[in-house]
């Protein structure tokens, strides 16, 4: 994807403390992947989902977005049940998965300690993210998980958490609708575990954006 090439940067190591980081899980794990991991999904997709940045042996072992992570369970699940995906798992890059109408990124392009990015490394990966969603067709949807996610995007398109303040299941309308941004709890272990976002809360916010998108 021609594209790629203006919002992702596979040998970017402009944040020191993330490439010492995974210089570090690559001597633990050599089989890992281990780099930044490059947006996912269809070139063309209405939707864009915005997750936080790779798990340490989900995304940054495979290289794929939510891919082989306990995160990717519920939200390939969900795809699949929509229509976006052609499968109910995402295991691993040769497994033959193929979003239709969907692409999913992340707000940090490389695996930060403990899952937590710095304020600072956020903002290094900004270029990235804005120069994909500027690539986007008026229209499109963004879904934001987390908060983290849903500033990011916020920051993309320099606006402001004031006037755009997160919740689950809110939508946003953005510049007249060039953009409909939907937040959500991010699909983590710890969130869907602790039941502060279940199955059919999550399935709710795609419901809601299918119907938007229809």
């Amino acid at each position: 994807m021609d594209r790629q090439t203006n919002y992702f940067d596979p040998d970017c190591r402009r944040c020191r403390r993330l490439a010492h980081y995974l210089e570090q899980v690559r001597r633990q794990h050599p089989e890992y992947y281990c780099k930044p991991v490059a947006p996912f999904g269809d070139p063309d997709a209405r939707l864009v989902i915005v997750g936080l940045a790779p798990g340490k042996h989900g995304a940054n072992a495979t290289g794929r977005p939510f891919t082989g992570d306990y995160a990717g369970l519920l939200l390939y699940a969900t795809l699949h049940k929509f229509g976006y995906a052609s499968k109910a798992e995402s295991k691993d890059v040769e497994d033959g998965l193929v979003l239709t109408n969907c692409r999913i990124t992340n707000a940090v392009k490389c695996l930060p300690p403990e899952n937590k990015p710095t304020g600072g490394e956020v903002a290094q990966c900004l270029t990235y993210l804005k120069n994909e969603l500027e690539s986007c067709a008026k229209g499109t949807v963004i879904l934001a998980l987390g908060t983290i996610a849903h500033k990011a995007v916020l920051k993309a398109l320099s606006l402001t958490q004031v006037r755009f303040p997160f919740a689950h299941g809110r939508r946003h309308v953005i510049d007249d609708g060039r953009f409909t941004l939907f937040d959500s709890y991010h699909c983590s272990r710890y969130n869907t575990q602790t039941g502060r976002l279940t199955q059919s809360m999550f399935e709710r916010v795609f419901t809601d954006i299918h119907h938007f998108l229809a």
